[in-house]
C-alpha cells in the first residue's frame, strides 16, 4: 500500500518541474525570488523564503520552527516595529507547512483596508468554515494571516475572537501588528506572542552586503554604514534607501545617501552644533537659516540628529538633561504646529460668526441665557 503524506510534514513539493525556494541555512544569505532585477523592489526580490533565510530573531525563529515542525502550531500575535521580519515569518511558515498549495491554503488580509466587521463575518469566517482535503492520517489547518491587525475596529476584533475559538480545530491565526496596545487583550490572551525588536546593525549590515553583492553595487564603506544609521534597525527601509541611492547615483557613498533621502549630513549636524553652542543667538540663528534654506533641510529633521549629537560629546549630565528636555518640546511643537494652527483658525472663524449672530439676537433674553450657559460650560 502506498505510503500516505500529510501536507503539515511536507515542507517542499516533490515536483523538479516547480521552482524551489532555496533553504541553505545562511541566515538569509542566499536568497533570491526569480524575477525582474532591474526593474523590481529588492525588498520582495530578497525576501526570506523559509524560516532558515530569516536573519535576525533565531530564538524566535527557532521555537516557531520546531511548532510548526511537531505539528503544534498555535496561534500567533507577531508585533513589533516595520521592517524586522514578522510577514517573512509567517509567509516562511506557510511555506514550509504546505509546500505547492502554500496560496490554496492561507487567506491573507491587510486589516489597515479592510478592518470592519464585515470582513471577519464574511471573508474570514467563509473561508475558515470550509473544509480542506486531507492527503494522510494527520489533519492539516488552514492559515489565517491578518496583516497589521491593530488597525482593525474594536467591534472587528470582538467578533474575530469569537471565530477564533469556533474554528480553532481547522485554522489557525496569524495576527501581525506594530502596536499590540491596540489589540484587545481577548485577542491576546488566545494568541501566542512573539515581539520582534529592530534589528542589529550587524544583521542589517550583512544582508545589505548581500544584496549589494548579489547586484554588483558600488558602495564605500562609509556609504554602507550610513545605510546602516540611517535604517534604524528596519530592513524594508535600508533595501528602500540602497535601491533610491543606486538610481540616483553610481557610486553609493555617505553624501549621496544622505542627499537621496533629505536627512541632514553629519558634518552639518555637528557645524550647527558648534554654531548654537558657541555663537550667539543672532549668528546661530542667520548661519542655521541659511544652511537649511540652501541645503534644503528640514527643521524638525536638524532638530532630531542634533538632538542625537548632544549624546555623543561632552558635557554635565544636568545640562545635558535640560538641552534634551528643551529639543523635546520643540520637536513636539513642531509636529503639531499645523494641527494647532488648523484649530486655531477655525476656532476664529467660529467665535467670529458666533459673535454676529449674539449681536444681532442679543434682544432676545432666552438667547441669552443659552449663550451665558454655553460659556459656563465650555
Amino acid at each position: 500500500m502506498a505510503e500516505t503524506i500529510s501536507l503539515m510534514d511536507v515542507d517542499e513539493p516533490d515536483n523538479d518541474n516547480i521552482p524551489r525556494p532555496i533553504t541553505k541555512p545562511n541566515k538569509g544569505k542566499n536568497v533570491v525570488v526569480p524575477g525582474d532585477g532591474k526593474s523590481g523592489l529588492w525588498v520582495e526580490k530578497y525576501r526570506p523564503q523559509s524560516l532558515a533565510d530569516v536573519a535576525a530573531h533565531r530564538d524566535i525563529i527557532d521555537t516557531i520552527d520546531r511548532l510548526t515542525s511537531e505539528n503544534k502550531l498555535p496561534h500567533l500575535l507577531l508585533y513589533g516595529p516595520p521592517g524586522t521580519g514578522k510577514t517573512s515569518t509567517i509567509l516562511a511558515v506557510a511555506r514550509k507547512l504546505y509546500g505547492n498549495q502554500f496560496h490554496n491554503m492561507i487567506l491573507e488580509l491587510n486589516a489597515s483596508d479592510e478592518r470592519g466587521i464585515d470582513v471577519v463575518r464574511q471573508q474570514i469566517q467563509d473561508f475558515a468554515s470550509t473544509q480542506s482535503f486531507s492527503f494522510g492520517s494527520k489533519a492539516h489547518v488552514k492559515l489565517v494571516l491578518l496583516d497589521e491587525a491593530d488597525a482593525m475596529t474594536k467591534d472587528a476584533q470582538f467578533a474575530l475572537r469569537r471565530v477564533i475559538e469556533k474554528y480553532t480545530k481547522s485554522t489557525r491565526f496569524a495576527l501581525i501588528c506594530n502596536n499590540v496596545n491596540k489589540v484587545i487583550s481577548a485577542l491576546q490572551s488566545r494568541c501566542t506572542r512573539f515581539r520582534f525588536a529592530p534589528l542589529d546593525s550587524i544583521h542589517v549590515s550583512e544582508r545589505l552586503k548581500h544584496v549589494i553583492e548579489a547586484e554588483g553595487l558600488d558602495v564605500t564603506e562609509s556609504g554602507l554604514a550610513a545605510l546602516v544609521r540611517l535604517s534604524t534597525g528596519d530592513m524594508r527601509k535600508a533595501l528602500n534607501i540602497l535601491q533610491s541611492t543606486h538610481m540616483a547615483s553610481p557610486q553609493i557613498t555617505e553624501e549621496a545617501v544622505y542627499l537621496c533621502t533629505g536627512n541632514p549630513l553629519p558634518k552639518d549636524i555637528e557645524q550647527i552644533s558648534h554654531w548654537l553652542l558657541n555663537e550667539t543667538f543672532a549668528t546661530s540663528f542667520s548661519r542655521i537659516s541659511e544652511i537649511k534654506t540652501r541645503k534644503g533641510l528640514a527643521l524638525v529633521d536638524i532638530i532630531r540628529e542634533v538632538t542625537m549629537f548632544v549624546f555623543r560629546i561632552k558635557m554635565p549630565a544636568d545640562v545635558r538633561v535640560q538641552l534634551i528636555n528643551d529639543m523635546a518640546d520643540i520637536e513636539y511643537v513642531l509636529l503639531h504646529l499645523f494641527s494647532f494652527l488648523f484649530v486655531f483658525f477655525f476656532s476664529f472663524l467660529f467665535f467670529f460668526f458666533f459673535s454676529i449672530i449674539v449681536t444681532s439676537y442679543e434682544h432676545h433674553g432666552i438667547f441669552k441665557l443659552t449663550l451665558n450657559l454655553f460659556l459656563v460650560f465650555s
